[in-house]
């Protein structure tokens, strides 16, 4: 049932809104130098790495000075890449990874490979489902960059306080998990974007 409902509804989200990523496709274009997706490679189900899509929102080769994005206006983040992060439309393009079968609407969100060689064998265990564009943990730190900003060393926070406990909440979802309780987590990814 999940996997038909991810199939069939990244494929209508891309051709619905289709007009809407050619525009915000041009936006980013026009804002500043640099390709219009930001591919960057992520660990997914089975701990295997694939290329998550996302609109690029920051500068071109941000990532060489660091992984974590720290606060609303970290200087990397582009006047368009603001208002798509904050709305997260950045994170449409994931509706390829969704059709490709790398990702669900639902499931942990993915992780870099840096952080994920940090993983204890239980923690591992969330990697043994399909990684998802939205999950319980991204609801609860959906501020996150706002928490890391007020860090004195953001990495380390990142590492000793929000990762365990993210991989906390989602080793909950693995042991619950239901379609029903996947279309909650949807819904209410919507409502906390909208409030």
């Amino acid at each position: 049932m999940k996997k038909v409902f991810d199939i069939l509804f990244s494929f209508l989200g891309l051709v619905i809104l289709s007009p809407v990523f050619l525009i915000i496709a041009l936006v980013v274009k026009l804002d500043s130098k640099g390709v219009v997706f930001y591919r960057q490679t992520r660990v997914g189900k089975d701990n295997i790495d694939f290329k998550l899509f996302k609109f690029r929102t920051m500068r071109s080769d941000s990532d060489k000075s660091g992984l974590l994005t720290v606060g609303e206006k970290d200087s990397r983040i582009t006047k368009t890449g603001y208002y798509l992060r904050k709305y997260k439309l950045d994170e449409l393009p994931q509706l390829i990874n969704i059709l490709k079968g790398d990702m669900s609407f639902v499931g942990p969100r993915p992780e870099v490979r840096k952080y994920v060689e940090m993983y204890n064998e239980d923690q591992k265990k969330v990697l043994s489902v399909a990684p998802g564009i939205t999950d319980v943990a991204s609801i609860k730190y959906r501020n996150e960059n706002e928490i890391l900003e007020k860090s004195d060393n953001p990495e380390e926070f990142y590492i000793n306080n929000i990762m365990p406990d993210k991989i906390r909440l989602n080793l909950e979802y693995l042991n619950q998990r239901s379609f029903l309780k996947d279309i909650g987590v949807i819904f209410k990814t919507l409502r906390e974007i909208i409030n």
